[in-house]
């Protein structure tokens, strides 16, 4: 599967996900890509899960018009350390059938 880590995560959260693809917006030089244009990027370069922090990307994008996975971590902050508790959360959304749209994550 095929993952992207949106900007306002930390990019160490790329050693959780070793059975994957992953990459960071850095990674893919899409820093500063307005959000409209993410997911046809995404689609584009054959994404299959965007991992964010970014709880009103849900309200500013029309996901479901796109069959991409949008995953909103929801923690007290965006820190490496915060959030890996949420990796095996993750890990068993990554294991079902993936549908299109936002999905909440939180412990």
């Amino acid at each position: 599967m095929k993952l992207l880590i949106d900007e306002n995560l930390p990019k160490r959260l790329k050693i959780d996900f070793p059975n994957h693809e992953i990459f960071t917006v850095n990674d893919m030089g899409w820093n500063s890509v307005k959000n409209g244009e993410l997911p046809k990027l995404m689609l584009q370069q054959e994404f299959d899960v965007l991992l964010t922090f970014d709880r009103n990307l849900q309200y500013q994008q029309n996901f479901l018009r796109y069959p991409i996975a949008v995953f909103i971590l929801n923690s007290e902050d965006n820190t490496y350390l915060t959030l890996k508790p949420l990796i095996p959360i993750i890990h068993q959304q990554l294991n079902k059938e993936l549908k299109p749209g936002p999905t909440e994550i939180k412990a």
